[in-house]
């Protein structure tokens, strides 16, 4: 499959893989008909997904099988009055319909809106008015049915809600006794343009309102790389990617440039709260082969006795989300014998600078270039930074829109052009690379520390933090001091054998600990202790949230 569009697929150094990697992009290409239908067609009998939930249920679908009922539901939806482009938003978790219901809605041409379980009536309600939904598609689970029952009455351009059971509420439609009903699909293949809208993912919103992330039908071939260049998936791989499908996370690991590359994607549907011996388990009872997560769960993973799993079938790891500590990344290492390999990207984006087969990982920084993004480092007067001079990370456009790149914030022309003007699209992050070309994270712009002259990225100060047992989550802002003009304030999360030491003495330990770790003057001059931090439902940190409480006082 991936030899369709790439020329070369086997690259013998970085320096082959920036000045050879190419993607051919049809005029018309539809994921959908141009993926898993050739597959269905060609090698029928290829698994496509291995799924498994915490009940110990198994189930493994084959291309045919993904085609057919994909068939079905876009003739159901085709039924429920549903057409090209038209905005449907789902609610469905680590379900197995969700990926049968993402490919029937490419069939169709609609606009697919993944979103998490965890969103509010509130929540709904505005995507609703944002995106115009014609159709929700969601868990019959009591609390997202709720919710859902809840928002509708406000929702002036959705027609129907669909329910996948174990409950349907009263005037909803049946997923599954829809799709088993309905006629024989008529394939609309060859009507979309690649430019056409495709998926849209609404932002976490760490610093206002969500926003509305386009992108065409390219996008798919865009995780070509991220698949088979930083998950270094083949024909032979069962990959797991720990991400619940609300989030952004679930097409680059469990998806498009999986199955492009030959991967079978591997779904673990798990309840509640993650717990890292379930997980080893599973990875050593299916024999997982590249396994993709964030750092917190490798540092979870790495507090069990690993000698006690059978890991020989795990040859891949690799880590996104927010850099990886080095102490992490040595003893995964030395316990299991595989590195973790990292990368940076964005909703707005897909892979943008990583680590690969052919780069040796540096732990902590988010990676290299790659040939897809023309990247830069530059000031306030948009001059190119030198080694270890922090600037704004920046992708040059100038030659075209580069496959991976957002289409638009969705009818918000103004944000758009605010952040993609004059050939350049500014990714909002602070950045520096150093001499070896790696390139270090520092802070989002808006998150910048200005203290006594210095420039303090939060990231630096948290992962300094971080590496002390004391602390389980902190965030890094800065609040006003009259002489400083600010000062790095840090809020921390506690961990539990910490609650009855000297809290005085503890912020001392702390503060010590950090001028150890980093410079000394970007060390926490002041201290909080929560029970939890603000965040966004994605998870994220919302630093806007502290500093607006701070201000107030």
């Amino acid at each position: 499959m991936i030899e369709r569009f790439l020329p070369q697929t086997e690259f013998s150094s970085y320096e082959d893989f920036m000045q050879h990697f190419k993607v051919n992009v049809p005029e018309d290409f539809n994921f959908a008909y141009d993926v898993v239908d050739v597959y269905a067609k060609e090698d029928p009998e290829k698994e496509a997904i291995l799924w498994t939930d915490d009940r110990g249920n198994v189930r493994h679908i084959n291309y045919r099988e993904l085609k057919e009922l994909s068939d079905k539901a876009a003739s159901y939806f085709v039924q429920l009055g549903i057409q090209r482009g038209d905005c449907v938003l789902l609610i469905l978790k680590r379900r197995i319909e969700w990926w049968i219901t993402m490919v029937a809605l490419h069939k169709i041409g609609a606009v697919a809106i993944p979103a998490t379980h965890l969103l509010t009536d509130k929540d709904i309600i505005y995507r609703c008015h944002q995106a115009s939904v014609s159709m929700i598609v969601t868990v019959g689970d009591v609390v997202v049915l709720r919710n859902v029952i809840r928002a509708r009455p406000y929702c002036p351009s959705l027609r129907h809600c669909v329910s996948i059971g174990p409950v349907v509420p009263q005037h909803w439609e049946n997923y599954w006794q829809g799709v088993m009903t309905a006629p024989r699909f008529a394939s609309q293949k060859g009507q979309n343009k690649v430019t056409d809208n495709f998926l849209l993912y609404f932002t976490s919103g760490t610093s206002g309102e969500p926003k509305m992330v386009m992108h065409d039908h390219s996008y798919p071939l865009a995780h070509i790389l991220t698949a088979k260049y930083w998950h270094n998936v083949d024909e032979t791989s069962l990959h797991l990617t720990v991400a619940d499908t609300g989030w952004g996370k679930a097409v680059w690991g469990k998806f498009y440039g999986q199955m492009i590359a030959g991967a079978t994607v591997f779904i673990y549907d798990f309840e509640g709260r993650f717990e890292p011996d379930h997980m080893l388990r599973i990875i050593e009872k299916f024999h997982v082969t590249s396994f993709c997560a964030p750092p917190t769960v490798y540092r979870f993973m790495i507090r069990e006795d690993l000698s006690q799993y059978d890991l020989s079938h795990l040859r891949y790891c690799t880590t996104a989300g927010e850099a990886l500590n080095p102490n992490v990344f040595a003893e995964w290492k030395e316990k299991t014998g595989i590195m973790i390999y990292e990368s940076y990207g964005q909703t707005e984006t897909t892979l943008v600078l990583g680590t690969y087969p052919f780069v040796e990982p540096c732990p902590g920084a988010m990676g290299v270039p790659n040939p897809q993004f023309r990247v830069d480092v530059v000031d306030n007067e948009g001059n190119h930074c030198q080694p270890g001079e922090h600037g704004r990370l920046i992708i040059r456009t100038d030659e075209g829109k580069p496959l991976g790149l957002f289409k638009e914030y969705y009818r918000q022309p103004e944000l758009t052009a605010s952040v993609h003007n004059h050939g350049v699209y500014f990714t909002g992050d602070i950045v520096y690379y150093d001499e070896k070309g790696y390139y270090w994270f520092v802070a989002r712009a808006d998150d910048v520390i200005k203290s006594s002259g210095y420039r303090i990225g939060p990231f630096e100060v948290e992962s300094a933090l971080m590496s002390h047992p004391a602390v389980i989550e902190c965030a890094i802002t800065g609040v006003p001091d009259e002489i400083r003009g600010m000062v790095v304030k840090a809020t921390i999360v506690m961990a539990d054998e910490y609650r009855s030491h000297d809290v005085k003495a503890l912020i001392r330990e702390l503060q010590e600990h950090v001028k150890r770790e980093t410079a000394p003057y970007k060390y926490p001059r002041v201290i909080e202790f929560v029970s939890e931090l603000p965040k966004t439902i994605s998870g994220k940190i919302r630093r806007v949230e502290i500093r607006e409480k701070d201000n107030e006082l």
